[in-house]
């Protein structure tokens, strides 16, 4: 592991959880595209090693903020993802051992539409959405989390609608989240397919984490929500396009 590499993890695991503890997302996605864009870890290593900083993020995030999580869209959300957090690890190991240029293809598109979720805010609801409703983005979250350890942006989109605090929010997502990263490492474990640096990388990242998610709750910066978002979006967009261009120019 030499001293760039890991001095270049520590720096991004820092912006992408101090951008996750603002808005309650981002961090898989913007890591994950990163470690693609520079090549320092195999993506399916690097999958494992943003399960382990998730939970990290997680726990510094909800050690205060446990209470404000909305238990129903909580419960409901686990109940989908988890069965589709198998189908997803699934399909990595597939593309992985077939075509790594398809990998970084789909992992592109996917920063790319949750980039652009960002930007076009989907109307708020009046009420709680349906049952169904939160388990059907909670599986398709579980998808992604399976595939990339990113099971954000479909359930980002849908829990932002609802008439919640940003803080209930941002907690549930959180939440939500550690879960699904804690069912990925457990199965990652079970199948027998640990990376062997996989916790090394993740000790890198950590004091990173562990900052970032704490400076951005002490301190956080004086920007309204809106102008967060379009932060995460430019850096996604961008993230999401430097890996889809390539391929398709190719």
């Amino acid at each position: 592991m030499p001293s760039e590499g890991v001095a270049l993890f520590l720096l991004l695991s820092f912006a992408a959880a101090y951008v996750q503890t603002l808005t309650g997302f981002a961090f898989g996605l913007l890591l994950m595209g990163a470690i693609a864009l520079t090549g320092l870890i195999p993506l399916p290593d690097a999958a494992v090693i943003i399960g382990f900083l998730t939970l990290a993020n997680a726990v510094v995030v909800l050690v205060k903020g446990w209470r404000a999580i909305a238990l129903m869209p909580f419960l409901l959300s686990l109940l989908g993802a988890i069965p589709m957090i198998v189908v997803g690890y699934i399909l990595l190991n597939l593309l992985a051992s077939s075509s790594l240029v398809a990998l970084r293809l789909v992992l592109g598109l996917v920063i790319i539409m949750s980039s652009l979720q960002l930007i076009l805010r989907p109307a708020a609801c009046g009420s709680l959405s349906s049952k169904p409703s939160f388990v059907f983005f909670g599986a398709l979250g579980g998808l992604m989390g399976g595939l990339f350890s990113t099971a954000g942006p479909p359930l980002v989109y849908h829990v932002y609608r609802q008439p919640l605090s940003h803080a209930a929010i941002r907690e549930t997502l959180v939440a939500v989240f550690a879960i699904n990263a804690m069912f990925r490492l457990v199965l990652v474990t079970a199948s027998g397919e640990w990376p062997a640096l996989a916790s090394i990388w993740a000790l890198a990242g950590l004091p990173g984490v562990l900052v970032a998610s704490y400076a951005a709750r002490r301190w956080p910066p004086q920007l309204s929500q809106n102008t967060m978002r379009r932060l995460a979006f430019v850096l996604l967009l961008m993230s999401g396009l430097s890996l889809v261009v390539p391929v398709i120019a190719g």
